[in-house]
């Protein structure tokens, strides 16, 4: 297995704050947040656009500083990118004009991994991920969930601590991305590394979750940390159960609490439900 060898990193948060944009424009996008993350746990962060989760994961990155606070990966410091922590967005970002197994061996390629090692564990990748025989293709020639599986391996081949995910099936239409959430899964329970996912669907959170930590709006606050004790490996028997659906009414309940404190009654009417589904 290609990720044998290494072991899932730990994050710790500590009061972090972030505040974005000039002198004038200047807020505070997330505020005083703090959670652990244990090595190898699958982590959603769960909140309404706008409310901080892809600011947090960006700093987790290490592409966005922290105005206060720490955080840190196996008690040490994050201070800028790194391969120990892979990102994977809602929109791919593969080299159109390479061939599907080039991209994803890039990342060995720029360490200087000989080519037909690096071309050997891409192969190995594409078919964990289900695109076995899929190696000369160019990204154009994949429809958009395909193309994800392809990020994912890319990202996974570097064999990263942490896998940071944001929203990267929010541009998938339903079928597709119940496949991709089962996917996933499926994946994770091979390499085990820690997973932080982000996401403003409620379903898909209970779905893959150990635990939801649940946002505030803007300013983004940690409003609860659920954990799910659902067993794995999960199917459609989780997703129908009586648990799942009073997990979900509850999650729905904290968000319409969140925006009626926000936005007043009103805002918090019968189609409110919707942006969370």
């Amino acid at each position: 297995m290609t990720s044998a060898g290494v072991q899932p990193g730990r994050i710790e948060v500590r009061d972090a704050v972030i505040e974005l944009g000039g002198k004038k424009e200047r807020f505070r996008a997330v505020d005083r947040v703090s959670f652990n993350i244990e090595a190898g746990q699958f982590i959603c962060l769960l909140g309404p656009s706008g409310c901080g989760k892809s600011t947090l994961l960006g700093a987790l990155a290490g592409h966005i500083p922290l105005t206060g606070g720490a955080l840190s990966l196996n008690g040490k410091p994050i201070v800028g990118p790194s391969s120990e922590r892979g990102l994977v967005f809602q929109q791919h970002t593969l080299f159109p004009w390479k061939r599907v197994v080039d991209n994803v061996a890039f990342g060995l390629k720029m360490k200087g991994v000989a080519r037909d090692e690096r071309r050997a564990r891409a192969g190995e990748l594409l078919k964990l991920v289900g695109l076995g025989g899929f190696e000369n293709k160019y990204p154009m020639q994949l429809s958009g969930g395909m193309q994800q599986r392809v990020e994912i391996a890319r990202v996974l081949i570097n064999q990263p601590e942490v896998l940071l995910m944001d929203e990267p099936f929010g541009a998938l239409d339903a079928q597709t991305r119940w496949v991709m959430q089962q996917l996933l899964l499926d994946i994770w329970s091979k390499v085990r590394t820690t997973v932080i996912f982000v996401t403003h669907d409620i379903d898909e959170a209970l779905f893959l979750a150990d635990r939801v930590l649940v946002m505030s709006h803007r300013p983004g606050r940690l409003r609860e940390d659920i954990a799910i004790p659902a067993a794995r490996p999960r199917g459609e028997e989780w997703v129908t159960s009586d648990h799942f659906i009073h997990l979900k009414r509850y999650c729905l309940d904290l968000m319409r609490e969140e925006h009626r404190r926000n936005y007043g009654e009103a805002a918090a009417g019968p189609g409110f439900a919707g942006a969370f589904i």
